[in-house]
């Protein structure tokens, strides 16, 4: 039977499903205006890159203030350090979230992925995250390390993987990303593109094939369905290898991130081929699809994955409302939109929806869903 007629099925709980979604962010959040008037920065190019951006507020850890009203820059061990308490602790709400969301609780957990790119630790967030909510001690875990802003989708293919193999047991991925632990703040153009786009946040996600097995959540409900995964489909540009990349800078004594300004156009160039090939065999075309969930990369790239895809602005409002109210979240983006548009309430049974991200590699990376 060819994968297109069995599309035209109805669901019937043989595919990995989404069955609940949460998020976190810090407790501050700043205007761009705020942040640039607390660094003292008036160089009318960096303070242009940070107010042209489309991102209105985001959510951060700034570096601790000094008497005289200036920041103070951080060792890149202060900065690992805020990488993992704060990663901690946004990813331990996300999760609770989430599973609030599924009518799930912490024991009902059988695999936990998290995927981080703002810092390195061993152990990692998924053995952190086990010790600090109490989850069971024989939960598979896998940690995803520095594949950036594309990885959340890298995660979730695992996670579907191991769902499908183990219907009627919850897994969940956890996306922690403190980007503020990897800012460098030296006044150049580099990093002002930087520190003008990335914001700190957490989200996870739930997912479940079949059934439930055991007991139901706290509040007698079992999780809710959500959308089915029905393919993943992945792009990578080797050319643009480095147009994304996590460098170590000598003069500062820490790591820095560097974003090549054809970035953008690289992607959108990409997009279309990578969507092909995700919906080659199934039957559907790009105007088959309702719900659009992509990366909130930044004004330009998100413009550029628009244009080259034919999406109009209503098809990407999630991601643009996003990225305004929170910046690029890095991993998590993607399940930020996600959440606003199971949150609109106009996701009707039988609708097809595309997952996107892209980042490092340079890489797109795609997921075809069925609400």
């Amino acid at each position: 039977m060819a994968f297109s007629e069995r599309l035209d099925r109805p669901a019937t709980g043989g595919k990995p499903g989404i069955v609940g979604v949460g998020t976190a962010v810090p407790p501050t959040s700043y205007s761009q205006r705020e942040v640039l008037d607390f660094f003292r920065v008036e160089d009318p190019r960096v303070r242009s890159v940070f107010l042209n951006s489309a991102i209105e507020r985001r959510f951060l850890h700034l570096p601790p203030q000094l008497p005289d009203g200036t920041r103070r820059s951080e060792t890149q061990g202060e900065l690992l350090g805020k990488h993992r308490a704060n990663g901690i602790d946004m990813g331990a709400r996300a999760l609770q979230e989430c599973l609030k969301r599924a009518g799930a609780d912490l024991d009902d957990v059988r695999y936990l992925a998290c995927v981080t790119s703002t810092g390195f630790l061993t152990p990692g967030f998924s053995a952190l995250l086990i010790k600090e909510l109490g989850l069971r001690t024989d939960t598979s875990r896998l940690d995803v390390v520095g594949m950036g802003c594309n990885a959340g989708l890298n995660g979730l293919n695992a996670v579907a993987g191991w769902s499908a193999a183990h219907p009627g047991e919850l897994a969940v991925m956890v996306c922690v990303e403190a980007c503020s632990a990897a800012y460098v703040f030296d006044g150049t153009m580099r990093t002002s593109v930087v520190n003008s786009l990335f914001g700190d946040g957490a989200a996870a996600v739930a997912l479940m094939t079949g059934e439930r097995t055991g007991a139901a959540g706290p509040d007698g409900h079992r999780p809710r369905s959500g959308p089915e995964l029905l393919k993943f489909s992945s792009h990578i540009i080797p050319e643009a290898v480095g147009a994304m990349r996590y460098d170590w800078d000598d003069d500062q004594g820490k790591f820095s991130f560097f974003l090549d300004r054809d970035v953008p156009y690289v992607v959108g160039a990409n997009a279309e081929t990578v969507l092909r090939r995700l919906l080659d065999g199934t039957g559907l075309h790009a105007a088959d699809i309702e719900h659009w969930v992509v990366h909130s990369g930044g004004k330009k790239v998100i413009d550029s994955v628009m244009v080259n895809l034919g999406l109009t602005r209503h098809d990407v409002r999630h991601t643009t409302d996003v990225l305004r109210d929170y910046g690029n979240l890095s991993s998590g983006s993607f399940l930020f939109s996600y959440e606003r548009l199971v949150e609109s309430g106009v996701v009707r049974r039988g609708d097809y929806g595309v997952f996107m991200t892209m980042g490092p590699g340079s890489t797109i990376e795609t997921a075809l869903v069925r609400y």
